[in-house]
């Protein structure tokens, strides 16, 4: 028999499609300590070139077949120390693959609190039971009067003891139980109904009223939309056979198991025990257990529905180290404006009032002017919330009035989800702590524009709203998937060493908020670091931290050329060899694609670094310190649509999507409420994961098919025909019931407090809506303009 160890490989090499020495190799890289990150990176000979989701998949695997192995041998410990242990039983524990099978073995063994067949036995009754069974013809209520005892008054106790032990034979019966699970998840339906007098307080549930489907075709976000509904007490949930012909197949199978497939006496009393088992004990644990199930497997497509969005608003692209001017939007407390230099410094705040109660438009905008001009602002970055479209038109009207030879700020309007979180957090407080609250926000604004991965991960990845059905699901697994997500992602697209943030340098494969806090700390004290050795001069970094956490920090313009690049110090030796072999100085060689063409990799494989390796410094040597994040591209929003009363069916958007969920993908296309792009509407082709078409920040263009302005709902369609085939089938969009209202999150539709990211150009283009690089909006010459607006513009630029 294969040891614990091999039969754990074996396993985990079959489900990620690797060979068990690669299984073996990356457990033992992961079990001294390696973070996901630097086996996938720097470790492709040892395990064979697994990549960051086949390892994170074997990591989580691993940690479930081991929980597993030590249950087994807990139960035949167990099992052992009652003297029960036969080979065959031995065999069978050997042999399950799953808790649930282990469990359903052990069932008999477990010790148990004193039951009806525990006392049924004590009462003598168990040879009635092995006489019945032996002998169908007789009469069971002629056997039972010869067990009538004191503790047992007459036939029908006795017969009822009887059954009672066979119920539990039944019960136990891991054969039974497996084969009732199989025709149960293949044929049992999950049924909702609505509690009476819940119709109008649980209208957003009103699809689920009166609904059944097969329990194996549940999707994700219906099983949560009616768990929710059952859990605020809307709806009753049901998970069963067919109410007859399942339910007598279920009873059947239980009967088989009790030889009752005549017409004797016998095997009538026995089929009566069968339907009583199956409705006074199986179908409730079954019912259970699929409830769970369901439960279980609606919140893992859920968390890997959030995980793959917060990786890609994560990825979004960077609009760069750009002085940036962030406004925060709001009506009766003001906009909120913050200038952030290049690197994220803070350099100025102010607050504006340029809507009610004071109607201060001007006096706004000559704010904005003077901002611009005293700090060279090139990016504005304006958030979605109440009031940001008008403060886009404020913006915009300011841009236009720029002289013709200053380079007008392009202006984006960017998610501003969570950044309320920032705001009032410990970390924003220790980063600002005389700054007031409401201006922190405009701060993050600023910043997550520059740079969005180096700001979001300051905030709780929960908060950022691009999950489905988030708060419904187990938080522990959701909060280590997302953090897995966040790990991934900061170590692929790299970190610089001396302008990082301690947030974003704890994500960081080998550190940690600890350590991230001492490098800062060190940092402060004695100036940037000059080269990457120099991290281990840190408090409480040591060898294995370094070797963990080297390879994906960069310093710029240091000593050691190659420490701007994913090169690992480990392997610089190979990569100075390459560059000897080319003749020519490392820094003119780096960014030369051309330098390399006369070499082979081949050449430098040695006994530590193979061919990946190699490769892989090839790559970094014509390219250092690549960002793999994609080029910086906005959307433009369409003049003279700013709310859902605006929208017409068949006008043509363009638009941002900022969530992307089982049944379909939300857009923003400017009106404070995302419209839906449902499955069936995201190609001319058929989709079934919403994922393999679209990308949470990705600009779209879009038709709209319908406005429901009383509803809040709004549906788009991607389609080529415009959404001919969504106006003919209206049917289709309702599929996503209250998940299309609440999919981002507890309590209601995708509005402007609460979506996810994504950018979104306020530029006005002519000819309507048209994605591009940033450019500057057009704009007249300023230097003619008249009256208060043209005369702050005149000073403000008098010395540019």
């Amino acid at each position: 028999m294969l040891d614990t160890a091999a039969r754990i490989a074996q396993t985990i090499a079959r489900e990620i499609g690797a060979a068990p020495n690669q299984v073996n190799s990356a457990v033992t890289l992961l079990d001294e300590g390696a973070t996901v990150p630097f086996v996938a990176r720097y470790r492709k000979e040892a395990t064979g070139g697994l990549d960051d989701t086949q390892l994170r998949t074997l990591a989580e695997r691993l940690a479930y077949l081991r929980e597993l192995e030590a249950r087994r041998l807990a139960i035949v410990d167990s099992i052992k120390s009652q003297d029960k242990l036969t080979e065959e039983l031995a065999s069978s524990i050997a042999k399950a693959e799953t808790k649930a099978q282990l469990e359903d073995i052990y069932l008999p063994y477990k010790p148990k609190r004193r039951t009806k067949a525990m006392i049924a036995r004590e009462n003598g009754l168990e040879p009635l039971v092995e006489a019945i069974l032996a002998d169908h013809s007789a009469d069971p209520e002629v056997l039972a009067a010869g067990y009538i005892t004191e503790a047992v008054p007459g036939s029908k106790e006795a017969l009822n003891g009887a059954r009672d032990i066979l119920t539990e034979r039944m019960t136990e019966n891991a054969g039974l139980l497996g084969r009732l699970r199989q025709f149960l998840q293949a044929e049992a339906r999950f049924a909702a109904r609505v509690v009476e007098g819940k119709e109008q307080a649980g209208a957003k549930f009103s699809d689920y009223f009166d609904h059944s489907e097969r329990w194996a075709d549940v999707p994700s976000h219906r099983a949560l939309a009616m768990l929710r509904g059952a859990n605020e007490g809307v709806l009753t949930l049901d998970i069963g056979p067919e109410p007859e012909e399942g339910v007598a197949r279920a009873e059947a199978m239980v009967a088989a198991e009790l030889g009752a497939s005549g017409s004797g006496p016998g095997d009538k009393w026995l089929r009566k025990v069968a339907g009583w088992t199956w409705r006074v004990k199986l179908s409730l644990s079954m019912m259970l257990e699929l409830m769970s199930e369901l439960r279980s497997r609606a919140q893992e497509d859920a968390i890997q529905v959030f995980a793959r969005n917060l990786k890609d608003l994560l990825f979004a692209a960077p609009a760069g180290a750009r002085p940036t001017l962030g406004l925060d939007p709001g009506i009766r407390t003001g906009v909120k404006a913050a200038v952030v230099d290049a690197t994220g410094k803070l350099l100025a705040t102010e607050t504006l009032y340029p809507f009610q109660p004071k109607n201060d438009l001007r006096g706004a905008q000559v704010s904005i002017l003077k901002l611009i001009a005293e700090h060279g602002v090139e990016l504005i970055a304006i958030g979605n919330g109440t009031a940001s479209r008008e403060t886009e038109r404020m913006v915009a009207e300011v841009i236009k009035h720029l002289p013709a030879k200053v380079k007008a700020p392009t202006k984006v309007v960017v998610s501003e989800a969570g950044a309320s979180v920032y705001s009032a957090s410990e970390l924003a407080a220790r980063e600002f702590p005389d700054l007031d609250v409401s201006l922190r926000g405009a701060v993050s604004i600023a910043r997550r524009l520059q740079d969005p991965l180096a700001e979001l991960v300051k905030i709780e990845p929960k908060s950022i709203g691009v999950g489905q059905y988030q708060h419904d699901v187990d938080q522990h697994r959701l909060s280590k998937s997302l953090e897995a997500v966040i790990e991934d992602v900061v170590n692929g697209v790299g970190v610089d060493l001396n302008m990082a943030s301690a947030p974003l340098l704890a994500h960081v494969s080998g550190l940690g908020p600890g350590l991230a806090e001492a490098i800062v700390a060190h940092r402060d004290v004695n100036g940037a670091f000059a080269s990457r050795r120099e991290l281990l001069k840190v408090a409480r970094l040591g060898p294995k931290a370094f070797e963990q956490c080297a390879g994906f920090l960069r310093i710029r313009d240091g000593k050691e050329p190659l420490d701007a690049s994913s090169v690992h110090p480990e392997a610089y030796s190979v990569a100075r060899q390459v560059v000897a072999a080319c003749g020519r100085d490392i820094r003119q060689i780096m960014g030369d694609d051309s330098a390399l063409k006369g070499l082979r990799a081949e050449q430098f494989v040695d006994e530590t670094f193979g061919l990946p390796t190699v490769r892989d410094i090839f790559a970094e040597l014509e390219k250092p310190g690549r960002d793999p994040r994609p080029s910086f591209v906005t959307a433009t929003f369409a003049d003279g649509v700013e709310t859902m009363q605006d929208l017409k069916p068949g006008m043509v958007l363009e638009g941002t999507v900022t969530n992307v969920a089982a049944f379909g993908a939300f857009v923003d296309v400017g009106v404070h409420q995302d419209g839906l792009v449902h499955v069936s509407q995201l190609a001319d082709k058929f989709v079934k994961d919403p994922h393999e078409v679209v990308k949470t920040g990705q600009v779209v263009k879009v038709t709209v098919t319908e406005v429901d302005v009383a509803r809040k709902r709004i549906a788009l369609t991607m389609r080529k025909d415009g959404g001919a085939s969504a106006r003919e089938d209206r049917n289709a969009r309702s599929e996503a019931g209250p998940a299309a209202k609440g999919g981002a999150g507890r309590g209601g539709q995708h509005s402007r407090g609460q979506k996810p990211g994504g950018y979104k150009s306020g530029g006005q283009k002519p000819g309507g809506q048209k994605s591009g690089k940033m450019s500057a909006s057009p704009r007249s010459g300023g230097s003619t303009e008249t009256g208060a607006l043209g005369a702050a513009l005149m000073d403000a630029f008098k010395k540019t």
